[in-house]
């Protein structure tokens, strides 16, 4: 009989949601949904995933991800800003 594969416990799975590698992750994947959207109503069908997907990457990953650090940098200054004011 072959061992099952154990099944992360809870706390593992909220830790990777959590983890800021996997946010950005999900930001990314959501900039690509909505490319595939725009592309496809463009063009008048579906253009499938892995087309936007390539697509976005050449055209518009760069310039989403140099907002993207500007963005959560502004974030962390601001929070570190109150941090300060609070105490």
């Amino acid at each position: 009989m072959t061992p099952t594969p154990k099944e992360p416990d809870l706390s593992s799975r909220e830790f990777v949601k959590q983890s800021s590698l996997y946010q950005e992750f999900l930001a990314e994947r959501e900039e690509i949904l909505k490319h595939k959207w725009l592309e496809s109503e463009r063009l008048g069908y579906d253009i499938g995933f892995e087309r936007a997907l390539l697509d976005w990457i050449r055209k518009h990953r760069e310039g989403w991800r140099a907002a993207r650090r500007q963005q959560l940098a502004a974030q962390q200054a601001g929070n570190a800003t109150a941090g300060k004011q609070a105490s």
